[in-house]
């Protein structure tokens, strides 16, 4: 059984060598936060997150698409009680 034929989650298995193209600006802003060294392993973290932002936003769409799009003003409201923000809860609420 090679690799190839498991169904690893992201960030675990062998590591396996790509060829990637990245823009100047944003492999030099990488650079420069990581050094040269720590290129693959910055990547490797930014490529973790978005398959979990990917996986967010397809949860999310399937709970809209079962239950209808949330209301903003609860939204609003929640997002000021967990940022603290009692001014704004009590106008959305």
């Amino acid at each position: 059984m090679t690799d190839d034929d498991v169904d690893f989650p992201p960030g675990d298995g062998p590591t396996s060598g790509i060829s990637v193209t990245l823009t100047a600006g944003t492999l030099h802003a990488i650079r420069e936060r990581v050094g040269k060294r720590g290129v693959s392993a910055y990547l490797e973290k930014a490529a973790q997150r978005q398959i979990e932002r990917d996986n967010l936003d397809e949860l999310v769409a399937d709970f809209d698409e079962v239950h209808g799009p949330a209301d903003p003003e609860a939204v609003a409201a929640k997002r000021a009680r967990l940022l603290g923000d009692a001014s704004s809860a009590g106008k959305s609420a």
